[in-house]
């Protein structure tokens, strides 16, 4: 016979807020909630709360601040940098908000929708696409993935190119605050010109300045028809061009331009069941996407550029079915290289144009300070995120070269730096670059974060440990 393991205090005080059954604090119950999505981060907490609302989440808020308690917010756990881990002490509450996942309206006419935090991805777009519309936020986690998540990191995704980051497709945001008070800014406006835009303080935030409990977010119209290629080319600069190329031709038709290398897509033949090559090798691919564009005019375009030797081979999608297989192989490279194995990871953004110097030096420099690294090099060459991925191909071999790491990102992100560009463009900063951001960022603007987030949380209670710190 097991026994209930006994409530502490402030664990009693959580229950009369959300219930005794969304209090949790057995070891099997709070594991899934204390390590994150690559399992490199592993803490402890007091329990995992569970609101079912956004007074729920003030309350809960209000009580932890008053017993001097951290709270580390938590959305669908598929952090890439530790965000939303809770630190070793076992001080901390988690409050996860699984149970806030209602669709509050939708508005056809305005398009927007309104949702809770704990929504999600993939219900949104669902919801969005019932009443004919697009919310276009797309990612390889959206089964998973919840919104409020996506928000605090202002997630990318594939089609930031045509609509941009979370932050752009944002219009407001409901908020309880370190203090346990709750900003309601869930307003539907495109244009609002009353001082300053509240709701960019805690998009892209990490939880630390507050908790995001509900969001008003753009819709736009269902596309009539997708076309998707897959196309060979010989390098980074070819990309480039043909992203270019592309853009005149079809303007806001092109929706997504990803990268792949064959590093990477050879992962996904290894690890994914039923992956197959749409074509024959090459050491680049693109995966494209148009929106309402004629099918003939996009096969046009692609002869054109196979009349002129720009694209070696290629792929048109003549199915819907065919078309998700694609997609599949580039939304399961990270998962199969999860199967494989550890490897040191960087999600970079530099400008597009400098997209090629930046593999052509990192490359370089890495394969001359560790001869036989593997580069698994992939992502969003539209708005100039790459995912820099390395390790050693035997399995000995690579736990020493992670042993090296930080002079693995030493090199990658002095080369980053170098070219004007940023050490995180989509997966935030998190445990994994709170020290290293230091390096990169003036202080200057360290010291005006350090000053916002002191300023809203002075006792450093929200998520801490993770971005610079309060001061």
């Amino acid at each position: 016979m097991t026994s209930t393991p006994k409530l502490s205090d402030l664990a009693g005080q959580l229950a009369d807020i959300v219930g005794a059954a969304n209090v949790l604090v057995d070891a099997a119950d709070t594991a899934p909630f204390l390590s994150d999505w690559r399992g490199r981060y592993r803490g402890a907490a007091q329990c995992v709360v569970r609101p079912g609302n956004t007074g729920e989440v003030a309350a809960v808020v209000r009580a932890c601040v008053e017993a001097g308690v951290p709270i580390v917010p938590q959305g669908g756990n598929t952090s890439l940098c530790g965000a939303a881990t809770p630190d070793a002490t076992g001080r901390a509450v988690v409050v996860s908000l699984g149970r806030m996942n209602r669709i509050l309206a939708l508005d056809a006419q305005n398009n927007t929708i309104t949702v809770e935090a704990g929504c999600q991805l993939a219900a949104i777009q669902e919801a969005a696409q019932a009443a004919d519309r697009l919310f276009p936020l797309a990612l390889a986690s959206e089964g998973t993935c919840q919104i409020g998540g996506n928000l605090s990191t202002n997630a990318g995704g594939v089609q930031v190119l045509r609509y941009g980051n979370t932050r752009e497709l944002t219009l407001g945001l409901q908020v309880v605050l370190p203090s346990g008070e709750v900003w309601d800014g869930l307003r539907g406006l495109r244009k609002d010109n009353t001082g300053y835009d509240l709701k960019h303080l805690f998009i892209g935030a990490e939880g630390t300045l507050g908790i995001i409990t509900a969001a008003v977010l753009k819709l736009y119209p269902l596309p009539k028809t997708l076309t998707t290629c897959w196309l060979n080319i010989a390098s980074p600069a070819a990309a480039v061009e043909l992203l270019n190329q592309a853009k005149s031709r079809f303007d806001a038709q092109l929706t997504a331009f990803e990268l792949v290398s064959e590093p990477s897509l050879a992962l996904v033949q290894q690890h994914i069941p039923g992956a197959s090559r749409p074509t024959a090798s090459s050491p680049w691919y693109l995966l494209a996407e148009f929106a309402d564009a004629e099918p003939a005019a996009v096969e046009y375009w692609l002869g054109e550029r196979l009349a002129d030797g720009s694209v070696s081979d290629g792929v048109l999608a003549a199915s819907a079915a065919q078309a998700k297989k694609l997609w599949a192989l580039r939304e399961n490279i990270s998962e199969a290289q999860k199967i494989e194995g550890v490897s040191i990871k960087h999600d970079i953004a530099v400008p597009v144009s400098r997209i090629p110097e930046f593999l052509a030096r990192a490359d370089a420099a890495l394969a001359a300070a560790f001869p036989g690294i593997r580069v698994v090099a992939f992502g969003h060459v539209g708005d100039g995120n790459l995912h820099y991925n390395l390790s050693k191909p035997d399995a000995q071999d690579n736990a020493l070269f992670l042993a090296c790491q930080a002079e693995v990102n030493r090199i990658v992100h002095d080369t980053v730096h170098a070219l004007n560009g940023s050490i995180s463009a989509e997966h935030g900063i998190g445990q994994l670059k709170r020290e290293e951001i230091l390096r990169y960022k003036s202080a200057t603007e360290i010291d005006l974060m350090q000053t916002i987030r002191t300023a809203l949380d002075p006792r450093g209670l929200m998520n801490p440990g993770k971005l610079p710190g309060p001061r």
